[in-house]
């Protein structure tokens, strides 16, 4: 699907962006085995609610998610790759799927809105690149204001897996999503722009930041103000 396209639908009409992918996998009452499938059968490590690694596991069920949204409407629909990182994957052991995840959770989602796009209301698939679990921003050692343990390079290389893989199983949209550290997703961005210059082309970039509470900032402590003026620069179709 082509950029033009994506910024035609926008000048004639909203978008509808699909809803929680999580609460919907959590209504299938999954189990270890469920996550585990064949392949990870063996696998060391504790497998129940790594919902990223359905998509290799459980794909149809991803598939019928998806499926659900588009038939209730939605117009973009979010790749399950919410914690397909390097960074989050290290909790369960499986930093080496992380490329392999990415691309099969854009697969799915593609195959789901080609099912259901027309000439009138094509629908586009949105490559999630998740937050991670570390923050750049903020020490998690209150004794120790300067510790870091994650730094950008290592947010970089590690975005930029990811989204080569989103890329590479034809997203259309790259969605950094759900952040809640300004400096995690300026390294998303950079590693997003540098795969654009691999590619000599560029896709469309949406962006979300969560406010935690009522002070309207995040939780590094940015207010929405400061955080489009951080992020504007990567020129995205919608923050």
């Amino acid at each position: 699907m082509s950029t033009e396209t994506i910024n035609e639908a926008l000048e004639n009409r909203i978008l509808i962006l699909d809803g929680a992918m999580g609460t919907m996998i959590q209504a299938y009452g999954l189990e270890e085995s469920d996550f585990r499938g064949e392949r990870f059968r063996d696998h060391a490590s504790p497998l129940m609610g790594n919902n990223d690694l359905l998509v290799l596991t459980q794909p149809q069920i991803i598939e019928e998610i998806h499926s659900a949204y588009l038939e209730a409407g939605a117009d973009i629909i979010e790749t399950n790759s919410f914690n397909a990182n390097s960074i989050s994957m290290a909790d369960y052991s499986l930093e080496e799927t992380v490329y392999e995840l990415n691309f099969a959770a854009a697969q799915i989602a593609k195959r789901a809105t080609a099912r259901f796009s027309t000439p009138d209301k094509p629908r586009f698939v949105a490559g999630v690149l998740g937050p991670t679990n570390k923050t750049a921003s903020i020490s998690p050692r209150v004794d120790e204001p300067d510790f870091r343990d994650v730094t950008f390079e290592d947010l970089v290389a590690d975005y930029l897996n990811a989204a080569q893989g989103l890329v590479d199983g034809e997203a259309d949209i790259l969605l950094v999503e759900t952040i809640f550290d300004t400096l995690n997703a300026k390294a998303a961005l950079y590693a997003i722009e540098e795969l654009f210059a691999q590619l000599g082309y560029r896709l469309p970039i949406m962006i979300s930041a969560t406010i935690t509470d009522a002070s309207g900032r995040t939780l590094s402590g940015q207010t929405t103000e400061a955080f489009w003026n951080s992020v504007r620069h990567s020129r995205p179709i919608s923050v």
